[in-house]
């Protein structure tokens, strides 16, 4: 798949979205905090939008991050890691990978994430009542949230209402992977 592809998804759905709410690009602007000109060049698919911008148009929105690129889906959907897209941040250290979808029937969507050496990512808050579930997988991560910090190798977890910023840096020598499950309730 190609790397732009997942934007102009992004920009159908969210169009769809503002569409089906009755909200100009005017008020998803003031609901996000992210310029009009922004949103309308997301929605046209001209703009590769950061992670960042992404989780105010979400908050905004009061949406799930995989809403934005979910396509009606089978079954049982068998994921192919080595076929799914990343999200790229930290000029590509950062790499979250969609691996399930937001589902309103489930209320979570699941992510593998790979930093590279020396990589820190800061998180946006995320919605109240949002809460994050991390499973390390490989390296060491050290998460950083309302002042207090965790250290956590592989085979740890942690578990964190995610409404605050929240920093995630690889401290390993390696690339530091981990899963992470967003939660998010009910309206």
């Amino acid at each position: 798949m190609e790397h732009d592809q997942i934007h102009k998804k992004i920009g159908r759905n969210l169009q769809a979205i503002r569409k089906a709410r009755s909200l100009s690009l005017d008020q998803v602007a003031e609901l996000t905090g992210v310029s009009k000109a922004m949103i309308g060049q997301i929605e046209r698919g001209d703009s590769n939008p950061t992670i960042s911008i992404l989780w105010k148009i979400v908050n905004g929105l009061h949406i799930s991050f995989t809403t934005l690129i979910e396509e009606e889906t089978p079954r049982v959907t068998h994921i192919r890691f080595d076929e799914l897209e990343p999200f790229w941040e930290e000029d590509g250290q950062y790499r979250a990978y969609p691996l399930i979808p937001f589902d309103q029937n489930k209320q979570f969507e699941v992510y593998t994430v790979e930093m590279d050496t020396g990589c820190a990512h800061e998180s946006e808050p995320h919605n109240e009542g949002v809460e994050e579930y991390i499973l390390m997988s490989q390296g060491e991560l050290e998460l950083a949230f309302q002042q207090e910090t965790y250290r956590l190798q592989a085979g740890d977890a942690v578990h964190f209402t995610a409404d605050k910023p929240h920093t995630y840096k690889n401290l390993s020598d390696g690339k530091t992977v981990y899963h992470t499950i967003i939660f998010y309730p009910k309206n």
